[in-house]
């Protein structure tokens, strides 16, 4: 037994030695790809969220449906949206690569938004304008008319399966990941890519959404089919100067293997040190980091255990890989199973977050939105979440990170689950403050409204600025959390599986969504007949949105305690037993 671990470990040796041998030489361009890579970015965006953004005020105004069936809709557009991610993900890790699936997702994207855009154009593909306050007497749309909106959304989802998971890894692809510059450019990427995002999304915010509002639809949706365009041609433009990282073969193959090994060895005994005695090898062309061995998830070790019916090739690698397993992909498998408790409580917390994209551009609608002559549209409200986010980023990263790093030794001067953590506590004060600020909406409302008869029902003459506190608490929470959860997942995942990490960012939003659709229909139907009413009527002044914000809350508190119990239980990846160096001092002996 100890001269097969000996002859592993010597196996395991030379393996190493050989990945550096077996590497190709890429020309990493770096910084000279940036403009078309985050140009190309930056331009989606702002077709995409330009969209979007105000697609909820489209669906009530211009289509004539219920502020329910419209909220209904967008949610489960965004869930579908988020989830899909994971089978574009797996697509370009298995198949495509990463440029071939952006480069076809922009194309879907594209004419995606085109359709839409065509639903604002012609008269046909939309029902005819509502002029009662009466919802139920307006005409609503045809099948036809649903199936051409239904066809732009599901090209939309097509491009954002692609997109989303795919940019930030693509990025990244672009630096040497073992020098210093190319690890300081990953960094500043990622610095870039938020910056954009959040500029990308207040200037649709405001710009895309004011023409929108008070032009016309058709050309508020043109423009953003003319930024995907040009997002189109700069990326193409620079397909040159790209490092294309080819398809690596599906990682979730080797997860799949250590699930159904694990089982079928299920009856063995556990190992008392299995650091020593699991089998381990390394792929020679592999790019993931080695992992050292730690003691959760026991279960799994069996999979790598060796057995004499077990087989190995010449080079050390498993004859058979359903019946034998590397310890490794033990370990990375275990980095999956470890991520998820977390991502839970992620998808819980934006919850919070989906609200301010929803109900609160409908309160907008009845607060007093005048300044000056200037009426400001509902959804721009929406710029105040994303103006906290950008000013508290630089602020955090110059002056509060600094400081906590004196006070702490730790480089993030917070580790990522208390920055996660941080971002959840300020959700449920974002809540709060929301469910106070809506109670006094609607009491005002009731006695003091502003005069003239609105379609939606009075509007209170307090200023919609009382909604700047409500969303600036959630933009500092999706500082702290948004981040802190893509700098979780970046880290934690394997390196093969870097756009599967990024799409499990999305998919926490998406299931969100559900969650936050399931959460309405719930309330909607179960307050319809009570005493008090409906809490969610299409005028929030006959309704108590209040209370749905402080359940909202409440189920924030609980989410936070869960999530408190979890990081206090995580083990980072790279964290264990590290075997590294006892494997050397075996070999050099042996040799």
């Amino acid at each position: 037994m100890e001269n097969s671990e000996r002859e592993t470990m010597v196996e395991v040796k030379k393996n190493e030695d050989q990945c550096s041998i077996a590497e190709e030489k890429v020309i990493y361009r770096g910084w000279k790809a940036m403009p078309f890579v985050i140009g190309n970015e930056t331009f989606e965006k702002l077709g995409a969220i330009g969209t979007l953004s105000n697609l909820l005020v489209y669906l009530t105004t211009v289509f004539n449906m219920s502020s329910v069936t419209a909220a209904t809709i967008i949610n489960i557009f965004n869930g579908t949206t988020n989830f899909s991610t994971l089978i574009g993900a797996f697509v370009s890790d298995t198949y495509c690569g990463r440029f071939k699936t952006i480069a076809c997702a922009s194309i879907a994207s594209f004419m995606g938004l085109v359709l839409i855009d065509f639903t604002a154009i012609f008269k046909d593909l939309h029902p005819p304008p509502c002029k009662t306050q009466d919802r139920n007497a307006c005409k609503g749309p045809t099948g036809g008319q649903m199936a051409f909106l239904a066809a732009g959304l599901g090209l939309l989802i097509v491009g954002a399966a692609g997109i989303r998971p795919c940019n930030f890894a693509f990025g990244a692809d672009q630096f040497n990941p073992k020098t210093e510059a190319g690890k300081k450019g990953v960094n500043s990427f990622f610095n870039w890519y938020f910056f954009t995002f959040t500029v990308a999304q207040m200037l649709s915010l405001t710009i895309i959404v004011y023409v929108q509002s008070n032009v016309s639809w058709s050309l508020g949706f043109g423009i953003p089919a003319i930024l995907m365009l040009m997002s189109c041609a700069l990326f193409f433009m620079g397909s040159k100067l790209y490092v294309k990282v080819k398809a690596s073969g599906s990682p979730m193959t080797s997860v799949a293997q250590v699930i159904v090994v694990a089982f079928k060895k299920r009856k063995l005994k556990p190992l008392e040190q299995p650091w020593l005695s699991l089998f381990v090898y390394m792929p020679p062309n592999s790019m993931n980091a080695k992992l050292p061995y730690s003691h959760q998830f026991r279960c799994l070790d069996k999979a790598a255990i060796v057995t004499p019916e077990d087989e190995k090739n010449p080079d050390g690698s498993t004859a058979n890989p359903w019946r034998l397993c590397s310890m490794q992909q033990v370990e990375e498998l275990k980095c999956l199973v470890r991520v998820l408790p977390i991502w839970a409580a992620a998808l819980v917390y934006y919850v919070v977050i989906v609200q301010q994209h929803t109900y609160a551009t409908f309160q907008a609608l009845q607060f007093d939105r005048r300044v000056g002559k200037f009426e400001i549209p509902a959804a721009s409200y929406y710029v105040f979440l994303m103006l906290a986010m950008t000013i508290w980023i630089p602020i955090y990263d110059r002056l509060v990170v600094p400081f906590l790093q004196r006070r702490t030794g730790i480089e993030g001067g917070i580790t990522v689950l208390q920055r996660i953590g941080a971002g959840i506590f300020l959700s449920i004060v974002s809540m709060i403050v929301s469910a106070i600020v809506e109670e006094r909406r609607r009491s005002i409302a009731l006695t003091d409204p502003i005069p003239g008869i609105r379609t939606r029902g009075d509007i209170s003459s307090m200023s919609g600025f009382w909604l700047v506190p409500q969303l600036a608490l959630a933009g500092l929470a999706e500082a702290f959390t948004a981040i802190g959860q893509v700098e979780f997942y970046y880290k934690q995942f394997p390196e093969n599986m870097r756009s599967i990490a990024g799409s499990l960012f999305f998919c926490g939003m998406a299931g969100s969504s559900y969650l936050s659709g399931f959460l309405i229909a719930i309330v909607h139907r179960t307050t319809e007949g009570a005493a008090t009413g409906n809490w969610l009527p299409e005028d929030l002044n006959k309704g108590r949105l209040d209370y749905f914000y402080y359940m909202i809350a409440a189920l924030g508190v609980v989410n936070f305690g869960y999530f408190l119990f979890i990081a206090s239980w995580y083990q980072y990846k790279g964290t264990g037993i590290d075997t590294t160096t006892l494997e050397v001092e075996v070999a050099e002996k042996v040799v």
